[in-house]
């Protein structure tokens, strides 16, 4: 009975090893699949700590070389990647923005932690073993490890904290999310991982060795499942991460022929004014630069403003989001070639400035930016 557990231990750290090089792999090959490269580390941080550093030292401290040291290595490093998915989904909530409290609470309690595992008999090692130093242990329910009440106490209220805060963020996401199938699949993700997390708790409290084991088994089922969301759904972090506020079309003369609005931002500055004055400056520089020279990027405090030229047919199309990322600048390449195949007739009527341009005849332009920018609605 116990051989079989040591196996089917061992044989699920080798797939759950091999499933988290293959994804780290996958992941830097597809950074500018997520949106951007800190969430791509950081989920890379998540797989190397969860499935391959935290399985080690689970599986090294209960069948290679039962260890306190390694033990407590484990809940640290196992901190560390609550605490890195925390980020994500902060991350994902809104970009770059950290709240304050949370992770003050998350910082406080890690700091008491780590305090309480290096205190005298934080966690005592339990070896029953015939020899405590042979290379493979087959009767794990031999070894076991026993908390004192103010480690235990600290490790339970560290994780549960982080399990509310992960289903808060979670939901408030949900509610406010243009495409609900990827926040109702993350807030799935984020009750999942209360599992082995409650499986730990009733370990710490009740010392049967079966918990510690169904906590090893959930954490590897949930790791895997995040493993194929960030492989197959990797565009769920540039959908929830990443906002497009307006798509401007302006003539070269400054007229603006087509704006679409994505969603309210009370706290922008509506787009003309900032079309009226990025496009007026570029077009005064255009007549004695080249235009590799021209400016197709302008950072605010809270956007960034990207800028798509054609020379030839005298027009430029203007995004303003919340973040650059190449794969918005790819379907903004995408949208010119679609915008300049309907409307080149149009366009090149109206290449005299002296011209009388009728902007209405740009009123169907609203299909084209809904084909290329549909995962933006």
């Amino acid at each position: 009975m116990y051989t079989l557990i040591t196996g089917s231990l061992l044989v699920g750290y080798i797939i759950i090893s091999f499933v988290s090089i293959f994804t780290i792999n996958y992941i830097l090959h597809h950074q500018k699949d997520y949106g951007s490269q800190l969430l791509a580390f950081l989920n890379i941080l998540v797989i190397l700590f969860s499935g391959i550093i935290y399985t080690t030292l689970i599986i090294f401290s209960l069948i290679f070389y039962p260890s306190e040291i390694l033990w407590k290595l484990s809940i640290i490093c196992g901190s560390l990647t609550l605490g890195i998915s925390a980020l994500i989904n902060s991350f994902l909530k809104e970009y770059k923005k950290i709240p304050i409290l949370p992770f003050v609470f998350y910082i406080s309690f890690f700091g008491f932690l780590i305090g309480s595992l290096f205190s005298p008999d934080s966690i005592i090692l339990i070896n029953n073993t015939s020899n405590e130093r042979q290379i493979l242990i087959t009767n794990i329910s031999r070894i076991n490890y026993l908390y004192n009440t103010v480690t235990g106490l600290t490790i339970s209220i560290f994780q549960i904290s982080l399990i509310i805060y992960f289903v808060y963020i979670s939901i408030i996401m949900n509610i406010s999310a243009r495409n609900k199938r990827f926040t109702k699949g993350l807030i799935i993700n984020n009750l999942f991982l209360g599992i082995p997390i409650l499986m730990y708790i009733f370990y710490i409290y009740y010392q049967l060795t079966i918990f510690r084991e169904l906590h090893l088994i959930f954490v590897w089922l949930n790791l895997i499942s995040v493993c194929i969301m960030l492989i197959k759904k990797p565009e769920m972090f540039l959908i929830l991460t990443n906002k497009i506020y307006y798509l401007n079309i302006y003539h070269k003369s400054g007229i603006l022929l087509y704006s679409y609005k994505f969603e309210m931002e009370e706290t922008l500055i509506d787009s003309s004014i900032w079309g009226n004055i990025l496009i007026g400056i570029n077009h005064i520089l255009s007549e004695f630069v080249d235009k590799k020279d021209q400016i197709d990027v302008m950072q605010t405090k809270m956007t960034d403003i990207i800028v798509n030229y054609n020379n030839e047919l005298g027009f430029a199309v203007l995004v303003i989001t919340n973040k650059k990322n190449e794969i918005l600048k790819s379907l903004m390449e995408k949208f010119m070639i679609d915008f300049e195949s309907r409307y080149e007739t149009e366009l090149n009527m109206i290449q005299d400035l002296n011209k009388i341009i009728n902007v209405s005849e740009f009123e169907e332009v609203k299909d084209i930016v809904e084909k290329n920018f549909n995962m933006y609605l």
